[in-house]
């Protein structure tokens, strides 16, 4: 990281293809469009080598889970502003399944399968309710922290979240018989 930190372009470039995919997944899950996540990573990338200074490892943790979480919200963050200067359009587009095949590090393929079926089903959703869904559940932001964000009351970020809850139930309703989803109650 020093050598980063020190401009050591050989270095920025390792450090930038090491977690690129990474932080694709992480953006696709806000930007839809190819092209306009690529953007947005990049962009991202950017700041986190600005920042790369104030980063700081707790000690005793490990460097990558803890570098990975700095980089992840600096992501979520990049992604919020490019919506909020798009207004929240939704995108189309559609992410190589290459991008899948590489899990992050600790998680099984089932696990990586479920994911990709749960972003699958969170891209049916209004953006409102799709962003919040993503920085609440998938990202653990506080309802406090989204409505920060988003520029939104806290009232609104919980009902959004509600709303998307039980928009998904329905889609997944409606999959089961196709995808062999049993249901508990």
């Amino acid at each position: 990281m020093e050598r980063c930190i020190r401009q050591d372009h050989r270095e920025q470039r390792a450090l930038y293809e090491h977690f690129y995919g990474y932080c694709l997944k992480t953006v696709f899950r806000y930007v839809y469009h190819y092209d306009n996540a690529v953007d947005v990573v990049n962009d991202g990338f950017v700041k986190v080598f600005r920042n790369l200074e104030k980063f700081r490892q707790p000690p005793g943790v490990n460097l990558e889970m803890i570098f990975m979480g700095w980089m992840k919200t600096i992501m979520v963050n990049t992604a919020i502003d490019f919506l909020r200067r798009n207004s929240f359009l939704q995108e189309v587009g559609a992410l190589s399944d290459s991008v899948w095949e590489e899990a992050a590090p600790g998680v099984s393929s089932d696990n990586a399968l479920l994911y990709k079926e749960l972003i699958t089903e969170v891209r049916k959703l209004p953006p409102a309710y799709r962003t919040v869904f993503n920085m609440y559940v998938i990202d653990g932001f506080s309802h406090q922290e989204i409505a920060d964000q988003l520029g939104i009351a806290v009232g609104t970020s919980k009902s959004n979240l509600a709303k998307a809850r039980m928009s998904l139930q329905r889609i997944i309703k409606k999959s089961e018989p196709e995808q062999g989803y049993a249901i508990s109650k």
